[in-house]
């Protein structure tokens, strides 16, 4: 059955390699690493089913039929289970059905190679584009690093009594962001924001920013527009931004409780990077020095922030601050 079996399948132009016992059939497989195997389950030294179980990880890719006429129920279950693609019973009336199965397997087991060959084909395309992409990111990343902080020099110098201000209300929003544990990359656009926060400032009178005296009505509500005119700035130049930075520096004299400006928004209407540039930039305030009054120091910052936390300031933010400063021994550094 053997010979004949391979002499139908040489005449429809398979090539045909064939063992004589199990064990043969076996090393031949390992040599050879054939395109397909046909076998019995009866066999002299190694049966079909031991033969299945010692090349079942090559299965996948390697087809196999067993062709047999003892083989019980049982037994047609075990083959399949152990990874046998099809089961033909002998004896083979019309040898064509023997073709059509080695044909059909052979199709598929094609489709199954050029599948994952296109798959890894796909995943390193994937990956050569991901990397690339992450590459160009990077690089958008930096230069707006770099932008931000030739805007954060420009109103320092415009601003001399705060020079230092946005660099010192930034390390400590970004304290607090880390107790909080803020994700990473709203932290990031957290640090860039507060190193501009006071961006609209460039549109107030110097004469204004440096008063030394109690300001006037109309002084003080010209100060207030600069959230605003900072928002307004940042709607154009940083349309390519990754981060909400336009809308924190919009909101970071908001209140939670709707008593802040320039939109009276309150609570979870406003982002939670906002919530902390607000406390940040409070404590610093207070405690640094103005042209219009001497430092008050830190503990009075932080007695303003506890006395209205809850209602100005996010209460787990003002939680987080103090935790910074008892726990943490944050400090501010003045050069």
């Amino acid at each position: 059955m053997r010979q004949t079996m391979a002499v139908y399948l040489e005449n429809c132009n398979f090539r045909v390699i064939q063992a004589e016992n199990g064990r043969e059939g076996l090393a031949i497989f390992l040599e050879k690493n054939p395109d397909l195997m046909i076998l019995d389950l009866q066999m002299p030294g190694m049966s079909g089913l031991d033969l299945l179980a010692a090349i079942k990880s090559d299965l996948p890719v390697i087809p196999t039929i067993v062709v047999s006429g003892t083989g019980s129920r049982d037994d047609v279950i075990a083959t399949l289970k152990l990874g046998a693609w099809d089961y033909i019973s002998k004896p083979i009336v019309d040898l064509a059905v023997l073709e059509n199965a080695v044909t059909k397997a052979l199709n598929k087991a094609r489709l199954i190679t050029e599948n994952k060959r296109y798959q890894l084909h796909l995943e390193e395309e994937v990956s050569l584009r991901t990397a690339e992409l992450l590459r160009r990111e990077q690089e958008l990343k930096m230069t707006l690093i770099s932008v931000v902080d030739v805007v954060a020099s420009m109103v320092e110098k415009r601003d001399p009594y705060t020079a230092g201000h946005e660099q010192r209300v930034s390390a400590l929003a970004l304290a607090i962001a880390r107790e909080l544990g803020l994700d990473e990359d709203r932290y990031e656009g957290l640090g860039l924001a507060a190193t501009i926060h006071d961006l609209g400032k460039v549109a107030i009178p110097s004469e204004i920013l440096s008063k030394p005296g109690k300001l006037t009505a109309i002084e003080y509500s010209l100060i207030q527009t600069h959230a605003q005119i900072g928002h307004d700035i940042l709607t154009k130049g940083t349309a390519g931004f990754p981060w909400p930075i336009k809308t924190i520096v919009h909101q970071h004299h908001e209140r939670i409780d709707g008593s802040g400006y320039p939109l009276g928004l309150k609570g979870r209407d406003l982002l939670i990077e906002s919530r902390i540039l607000a406390v940040a930039d409070v404590v610093e305030a207070m405690a640094s020095h103005r042209p219009y009054r001497a430092a008050l120091g830190i503990q009075p910052a932080l007695a303003e922030i506890t006395r209205y936390r809850g209602i100005r300031y996010d209460r787990e933010v003002v939680e987080a601050c103090l935790a910074v400063f008892a726990k943490r021994q944050f400090s501010f550094e003045y050069s």
